[in-house]
């Protein structure tokens, strides 16, 4: 049995208590030390900064289309002025009609996001029924709030979440700042260290009304854009064959693209960039006298 942690903090009692549908909340009851804010990844304990050999996640964007909404991230993570990861995964499923990506501090986004999608799994299990979408950026805003410990020393974690709101019937997407803030994005969003390129990119192609082939590679465009600026995006490596993740949420539900729709979509805009460098040009009205 050794280097096997007790049990004990399981008791029946913790299960069968009166509570709220929240597993974030049955967690801060029954175990405290799970929820990433008191995990053993704080940099709290140690009173400083975070060190600049953690991995970082960069770069994340999500487009409103026709259908619904698109979010596709690049596959590069960061250790200071070194590449660590060339293949991460920084955007998951967290329920049939909600996809979400996480940027920031590799080690507590991705427990934020799994926890996360623990909790709508438990309500769901718990009421009956999915939270709406609304709910869901308000528990997801929650649970960045519980990491502002950590978040305060240098290990920040930011998620940007995407859905189909069944309710209106279109694709939504919310942004949020470290401190649980959440903000909802008309049109389009990114998040990382890239994401002001790819906003300046998603500026000058988005346009209302997008089918999702045109948000895919609107987004691939905005990616590209920010891998060409920002040393910790990275761009599609078309030799090792990575290239970025792209999840479509629809009325038919979440979607992930195979790695060979990703590529197809990646290589077009590579091909593109060969003969266009700096990428497609904005349409401009033309003014008459």
């Amino acid at each position: 049995m050794g280097g096997i942690e007790p049990q004990s903090r399981w008791q029946a009692s913790a299960f069968l208590a009166a509570g709220s549908s929240s597993f974030t909340d049955f967690l801060t009851t029954a175990a405290p030390e799970l929820l990433p804010s008191l995990s053993g990844t704080s940099a709290a304990a140690g009173g400083g900064a975070a060190p600049a050999d953690i991995p970082h996640g960069t770069t994340i964007v999500a487009a409103v289309s026709a259908e619904g909404v698109v979010m596709a991230g690049d596959r590069r993570a960061t250790a200071g002025n070194m590449i660590s990861y060339r293949d991460m995964e920084k955007v998951f499923r967290s329920d049939e009609y909600t996809c979400v990506g996480a940027a920031g501090t590799a080690g507590i986004a991705v427990e934020l996001v799994r926890l996360f999608q623990v909790e709508l799994e438990h309500y769901e299990k718990l009421e009956g029924r999915s939270l709406s979408l609304e709910g869901k950026a308000n528990r997801l805003a929650g649970l960045v709030r519980s990491n502002l410990g950590g978040a305060m020393q240098g290990l920040v974690a930011v998620p940007l979440l995407a859905g189909y709101d069944e309710e209106t019937e279109r694709g939504r997407i919310f942004s949020y700042d470290v401190t649980g803030g959440r903000y909802e994005e008309q049109r389009f969003a990114g998040v990382g260290s890239g994401s002001i390129f790819a906003r300046g990119a998603l500026k000058k192609l988005y346009r209302d009304g997008m089918s999702t082939d045109e948000a895919i590679l609107a987004c691939m465009q905005a990616l590209y854009d920010a891998a060409d600026e920002d040393s910790a995006t990275g761009g599609p490596d078309v030799t090792r064959r990575i290239f970025p993740v792209i999840a479509i949420v629809t009325g038919d539900g979440f979607k992930r693209l195979s790695d060979e729709d990703a590529a197809r979509y990646a290589l077009a805009v590579v091909n593109e960039r060969m003969q266009l460098p700096d990428g497609p040009a904005a349409q401009m009205q033309q003014i008459t006298s």
